[in-house]
C-alpha cells in the first residue's frame, strides 16, 4: 500500500509539473513541449478547442496502443497522468493570466517543469502519453535513451506547427527539447537508493 501511495504521489507531481510548463510557460507562445502538446495547439488554433481537452483527443490514439504493449498497469498509471495534466492544463489556462518576463525565459522554465514531470513520470511507470509512448517502444526495442527517441518524434510536429502558426516556433520548441530531453534522460539513469519503486521499468506487466 505504502509503495502504491508513493508511486501514485510521483505520478501526481510529475503530471502536475508538466501541465504547469505546459499552461504558464509554453502553450501562451504556442510552443509545443512535445508531439501531443503540438497535435493539441493545431487543434485549438483549427477548431478552437480547448487546450486541455485538445490534449486529451491527442493521446487516445496512443493510449490505445499502450494498452497492447505496456499492459494495463502502465496504461492506467498514463491515463491517470494524462487526466492530471489535462485538468492542471484546463485550469491554469482559464484562471492565471499569461504574465511573460521574457520568451526565453519562458521556455527555460518550461523545459525545467516539463523535464521534471516527465521523468517523474516514465520513473513511476507511467508517460506523459501522446508521443512518447512510442518513444518508449523504440528506446526498449533499440535500447536508446527515451528522451533522444522522444526528441527525434517530436520534430515532425515541430515542423508542421511552425509551418501552420510560426516559424520561430519550431526553433523555439527544439530548445525547448534540447534542455527537457536531457533532464528526462538524468532522471531516468539517477540512481534512487531507497526508492525502489522508481525502478524505470516500463515494461509489460
Amino acid at each position: 500500500m505504502k509503495r502504491t501511495i508513493l508511486t501514485y504521489f510521483c505520478l501526481l507531481l510529475g503530471a502536475t509539473l508538466q501541465g504547469m510548463s505546459m499552461s504558464l510557460f509554453l502553450f501562451p507562445h504556442s510552443i509545443p513541449s512535445g508531439g501531443a502538446a503540438g497535435i493539441a495547439i493545431l487543434l485549438n488554433h483549427w477548431f478552437h478547442l480547448s487546450l486541455g481537452f485538445s490534449l486529451w483527443l491527442a493521446n487516445i490514439v496512443f493510449l490505445l496502443f499502450a494498452l497492447k504493449y505496456f499492459g494495463y498497469t502502465w496504461t492506467l498509471r498514463t491515463i491517470f497522468s494524462v487526466a492530471t495534466t489535462s485538468t492542471v492544463v484546463t485550469i491554469l489556462t482559464s484562471t492565471i493570466p499569461h504574465l511573460h518576463f521574457h520568451t526565453f525565459f519562458d521556455i527555460g522554465a518550461g523545459s525545467i517543469f516539463f523535464g521534471i514531470g516527465v521523468g517523474l513520470l516514465i520513473r513511476a511507470g507511467a508517460s506523459s502519453g501522446g508521443m512518447v509512448i512510442p518513444a518508449l517502444m523504440i528506446a526498449n526495442y533499440k535500447n536508446w535513451s527515451p528522451g533522444k527517441v522522444m526528441m527525434g518524434i517530436n520534430l515532425l510536429i515541430f515542423l508542421l506547427t511552425s509551418l501552420v502558426i510560426d516559424y520561430k516556433i519550431v526553433l523555439y520548441a527544439v530548445v525547448c527539447q534540447f534542455f527537457s530531453t536531457n533532464i528526462i534522460d538524468f532522471i531516468y539513469e539517477l540512481k534512487f537508493q531507497n526508492l525502489f519503486f522508481l525502478s524505470a521499468n516500463w515494461r509489460k506487466r
